[in-house]
C-alpha cells in the first residue's frame, strides 16, 4: 500500500474514541475518503463511559475543556449552550456524562447523514470478530457473516466489558446505572476508583437499604477537583527525561514541594505534567513501568483521576453514617457456596484473614489486566493469528509510536492500527477525551494522507 492514496478507513468500535476518530477523518478535504464506523450498540458515540443516563455521573473534567476536536476544546460546551441544556450552570462545571454521549451520538449521526451512497460516514451495527490483511488493504469480518473491505482498519474497541478472570462470577458495571442488585442485597465492590464511585452512586440513588462494602488493596478513594484550575507551566525541557526513575521520582515530588511553597498544591504540578505524561512514560524503560505499576499507580490515580467535590463529599458522609464500608486489603478467595459470594481476605497490615458474604459482587479493579485475555474477538483472533502482539507487561496491544499494530515477530503494520485504550501499554495515559482526541487527530492526519508507512514486514522492534 505504500505511495497509494487510503481512500476507505474501517474503525471498529463505535465508542468514544471511534466516534473521535471517524469525526477528525472526516475533517479532511479528500472527497473520495470513506469510513466505515463498526458498532454493536445501536447508539455510535457513547460507549461504556457515555451510555449512563442518570445525572448522578458526571463528567470528570470541565465542560468547557470537553470538545471532540483538539483545536475546539469548547466545542462541548458551545452545544450545550445552543442546545439550552446548560441549566445556569457554566463551561467550569462538571456535567452528566449521558450529555457526552448524546453529543458525540449528533455529531456521528450528523457526519452519516442520511446514509446514502453520498455520504462519507456508514455506521454499521454489527460486531467485528477479525481483520485479516489482503493484497489490497484489510477485510473486516463481522459476526454477522459479512466481510467489509478497506484499505485501513483501526481497532478502537475500548476498555474490556466483562470482568477479571481472577473473579468469575462478579458482574462488571459497565453501564453503572444498569446494576442488578435488589435493594436489600448485601453488594461488594472490588476497587476504589471512579468505577466504584459510579456503581456506589447508582445503589445509594435507589435507596439501597443492604451493605455496601467497597474493598481494594489500599482502600483509597480519588481526591477531589479544586475549585480553580492553575496549571503549572511547564516545558519539556523542563522534564527530567532520560534519567533512573527513582531520581525521576525525588524530581517530582520535590517539585510539589516547591509549588506547595510558593502558596500552590499538587494539583497544580499534576496538571502541568499532563501534556507530558505519554512521554515521560515512553521513555521509561519496561523495568521503571512496571516498578511504577506495582507501587506508584494506586498514588497516582487517586491524584490524577478526581472527582467533583461534591461527590467527594457524599462518599465521605456515607462512610461517616455507615451506608458505605471501605476497607484496605486483598481477598484471598472468592468463592461462589449455596447462592452467596463468599469473601476471604485480609486486612492491609494484618496476618490473619477474615471471612463475609455478599449477595452481589461488581468487579471495579479498572483496567489493568492481561490484554490476551481480553473479551474482545477481533483482539483475540488478531493475538492468536500472530498479527498482533501484547505490548512487555501486557496491558495492551504492542503498537509503534504512530499506533500501528506490532506483530508476533515485531513487524509493524501498514494497515492495522489501533487507538485509545488498546495501546495504554505503549502511552498508558489514553483514556481520557482530552487524550484520546489528541491521539485520534495525529492518526487522522496520517491516515488521510497517502500511506507513506514502511511496507507490510518492516521490522518495528524487539519482541518482548
Amino acid at each position: 500500500m505504500s505511495g497509494q492514496a487510503r481512500t476507505s478507513i474501517a474503525i471498529i468500535g463505535g465508542g468514544a474514541t471511534g466516534s473521535l476518530l471517524a469525526l477528525h477523518l472526516l475533517r479532511s478535504t479528500r472527497e473520495d475518503l470513506r469510513v466505515t464506523l463498526v458498532e454493536r450498540r445501536p447508539d455510535p458515540g457513547k460507549g461504556l463511559a457515555y451510555s449512563t443516563s442518570t445525572d448522578l455521573h458526571l463528567l470528570n473534567v470541565a465542560a468547557g475543556r470537553m470538545g471532540a476536536f483538539t483545536d475546539q476544546p469548547d466545542h462541548f460546551w458551545n452545544w450545550i449552550v445552543n442546545n439550552g441544556l446548560d441549566g445556569g450552570q457554566s463551561s467550569t462545571d462538571f456535567l452528566p456524562r449521558h450529555l457526552y454521549g448524546r453529543y458525540l451520538a449528533e455529531l456521528v449521526g450528523e457526519a452519516a447523514g442520511d446514509g446514502t451512497a453520498k455520504a462519507r460516514l456508514r455506521v454499521v451495527q454489527d460486531n467485528c470478530i477479525g481483520v485479516t490483511p489482503t493484497l489490497s488493504g484489510v477485510s473486516v469480518q463481522l459476526e454477522s457473516g459479512v466481510s467489509l473491505p478497506s484499505h485501513v482498519a483501526v481497532l478502537a474497541v475500548g476498555h474490556d466489558p466483562e470482568p477479571g478472570p481472577q473473579f468469575g462470577f462478579a458482574a462488571r458495571p459497565c453501564i453503572a446505572d444498569e446494576l442488578e442488585a435488589e435493594p436489600d442485597d448485601d453488594v461488594l465492590i472490588l476497587g476504589t476508583g471512579l468505577s466504584m464511585i459510579d456503581a456506589w452512586l447508582t445503589l445509594a440513588s435507589r435507596g439501597h437499604r443492604g451493605r455496601i462494602v467497597v474493598l481494594s488493596r489500599r482502600g483509597l478513594l480519588p481526591h477531589p477537583h479544586s475549585a480553580e484550575r492553575r496549571p503549572l507551566q511547564l516545558d519539556l525541557a523542563d522534564i527530567p527525561l532520560g534519567t533512573e526513575f527513582s531520581y525521576f521520582v525525588r524530581w517530582f515530588t520535590r517539585l510539589i514541594s516547591e509549588a506547595e511553597a510558593t502558596g500552590r498544591n499538587w494539583r497544580d504540578v499534576i496538571d502541568g505534567v499532563r501534556p507530558f505524561n505519554q512521554r515521560i512514560w515512553m521513555d521509561w524503560p519496561v523495568s521503571a513501568r512496571r516498578r511504577f505499576l506495582q507501587h506508584y499507580k494506586a498514588w497516582w490515580d487517586i491524584h490524577r483521576h478526581r472527582i467533583p467535590q461534591d461527590i467527594r463529599n457524599r462518599a465521605e458522609k456515607a462512610l461517616g453514617d455507615g451506608s458505605l464500608e471501605l476497607i484496605a486489603g486483598r481477598v484471598v478467595e472468592l468463592e461462589e457456596q449455596e447462592g452467596r459470594k463468599r469473601l476471604r481476605f485480609r486486612r492491609r497490615g494484618a496476618r490473619q484473614t477474615e471471612e463475609d458474604a455478599f449477595d452481589r459482587v461488581f468487579d471495579c479493579t479498572g483496567i489493568i489486566r492481561d490484554i490476551t485475555q481480553s473479551s474482545s474477538p477481533v483482539i483475540r483472533n488478531l493475538v492468536e493469528r500472530g498479527l498482533a502482539r501484547p505490548d512487555p507487561l501486557r496491558l495492551g496491544l504492542d503498537v509503534t509510536a504512530e499506533c500501528a499494530l506490532i506483530s508476533a515477530d515485531g513487524r509493524a503494520s501498514d494497515r492495522i492500527f489501533a487507538a485509545g485504550p488498546p495501546t495504554r501499554g505503549a502511552f498508558f495515559e489514553v483514556d481520557a477525551i482530552q487524550e484520546i482526541r489528541q491521539q485520534c487527530a495525529a492518526l487522522a492526519r496520517r491516515l488521510a494522507e497517502p500511506a507513506t508507512a514502511a511496507p507490510p514486514g518492516a521490522q518495528a522492534r524487539p519482541a518482548p
